[in-house]
């Protein structure tokens, strides 16, 4: 009699899956171009060596038991493992991760990573790309929580964060911005923040997951209008739903076509300094890099006119 360890292989639990996602024997077999005897003897000899039923047939028709779907769910879990230890091979041996994970703050012009990322494939790599958005603190929380391994946009205060390396992006200037039919432009400015704090603000909301996150240019008790991010911002402003601060690059275009009016206020002005932050991971000596993805992007945030496209300012 055979043992689980003995059935249990990659190939039966894909054959597992072709008969789940079919629902009969015969259909999985016409996918898997084999004879459907052949598909009943293999499930046979999985449930004997687990002593359990994994489907229930009738009428043709195959449909996974309680056991079967919890085989076939940890089965899936299992081959991933798989995938992701084979990344892991790969990425030893030839330099490349399995996976870059890069945290995008709102204040990037998301437009401009999509033309790195495009770059990026071109050079046909082994490394998965994912990107993720994120706003103020979050920014940094996903690099340090080891949810990222490169940080664009984070705030420069952060700078002094243990364990990671910082790089400087560029500054932005902020303008209070509001619709041409908001009543804040239409009073005598500049504005104080008794007037600024009666009307609705657009706030953009911190991304990091746990405590009350960071906040910029609200007033204490003033209503406040929270989106998921700066476009959505611009868009809540230009609709005159709210008041707030926006980045000068992305409001100029709406400034300029009289979208937005630019109020003189008595606060301040907001002016961000912002960076590219990444963990360091020095490798044992004799070992190879094995970030190769990371040096590819480090490399073009290196570059003057790559960090005035993300920031939207002119070259």
């Amino acid at each position: 009699m055979h043992s689980a360890r003995d059935v249990l292989t990659p190939d039966a639990l894909f054959m597992l899956n072709a008969i789940a996602e079919n629902g009969s024997f015969a259909a999985a077999a016409r996918e898997l171009g084999v004879v459907p005897s052949a598909l009943s003897y293999r499930v046979r000899q999985m449930e004997e060596a687990l002593d359990v039923l994994l489907f229930t047939r009738s009428s043709r028709q195959a449909k996974l038991t309680a056991a079967g779907r919890e085989l076939l769910n940890e089965g899936s879990r299992l081959l991933n493992d798989m995938d992701s230890i084979a990344h892991r091979v790969k990425r030893v041996a030839t330099g490349w991760e399995g996976q870059l994970t890069i945290a995008v703050d709102a204040i990037i012009h998301f437009q401009t990573m999509m033309e790195l990322s495009e770059a990026f494939f071109a050079l046909n790599p082994p490394t998965r790309l994912k990107l993720r958005n994120e706003t103020l603190s979050g920014t940094l929380n996903a690099l340090t929580s080891g949810q990222a391994d490169l940080a664009v946009g984070v705030s420069d205060q952060y700078s002094n964060a243990a364990g990671l390396r910082f790089a400087p992006l560029g500054e932005v200037d902020f303008v209070f911005a509001v619709a041409p039919q908001h009543p804040l432009a239409k009073m005598v400015q500049p504005l104080s923040d008794t007037l600024i704090q009666a009307h609705r603000a657009v706030a953009v909301a911190d991304s990091v997951p746990q405590g009350s996150g960071l906040t910029f240019g609200l007033l204490p008790g003033q209503d406040v209008f929270t989106v998921p991010s700066m476009q959505t911002k611009l868009d809540a402003q230009l609709r005159g739903l709210g008041a707030g601060f926006l980045p000068v690059p992305l409001a100029q275009p709406y400034i300029d076509q009289g979208l937005l009016c630019v109020c003189e206020v008595m606060r301040p002005l907001r002016l961000a300094t912002v960076s590219y932050a990444w963990r360091e991971n020095p490798q044992p000596k004799g070992q190879p890099a094995g970030d190769k993805a990371l040096q590819w992007w480090l490399q073009q945030l290196g570059h003057t006119t790559t960090r005035n496209a993300l920031l939207r300012k002119a070259p």
